[in-house]
């Protein structure tokens, strides 16, 4: 079983930073790719970004390059996306995402997800 578990979401002011954590198993770490998507109120979830499960390849939606970064920890079994420039409209819940296959022309169809945290950046 896939289990997921974020942590590090708050509230920040644009232009400031937060960094959000994601730990798995060890068998979902090094076979799966990892990312994450959010979801803004009254609004669908959309992806966000992924790292491979080597960490070689990563994948940004528009929105996000430039601002945020994702990285693994081999030795904690842990991703980040650490987020930086926080726009209001970077408010939403984030959730940690797990797939054997990678980001696809910007599309990705994650099969395991996390619980969320929120994320709320003040204006």
């Amino acid at each position: 079983q896939v289990q997921l578990v974020e942590s590090g979401g708050g509230l920040v002011q644009a232009g400031g930073s937060l960094r959000l954590s994601c730990a798995a198993s060890r068998r979902t770490f090094f076979n799966y790719a990892m990312g994450w998507f959010r979801q803004a109120p009254g609004k669908e979830r959309e992806f966000v970004g992924a790292i491979s499960w080597s960490g070689g390849s990563t994948y940004y939606t528009d929105s996000v390059k430039g601002r945020f970064t994702i990285s693994r920890d081999n030795a904690k079994i842990t991703i980040y996306l650490q987020m930086n420039s926080l726009k209001p409209e970077d408010t939403a819940v984030y959730y940690c995402a797990a797939d054997p296959g990678t980001p696809v022309g910007g599309a990705w169809a994650a099969d395991y997800w996390g619980q969320g945290t929120q994320v709320t950046v003040s204006s």
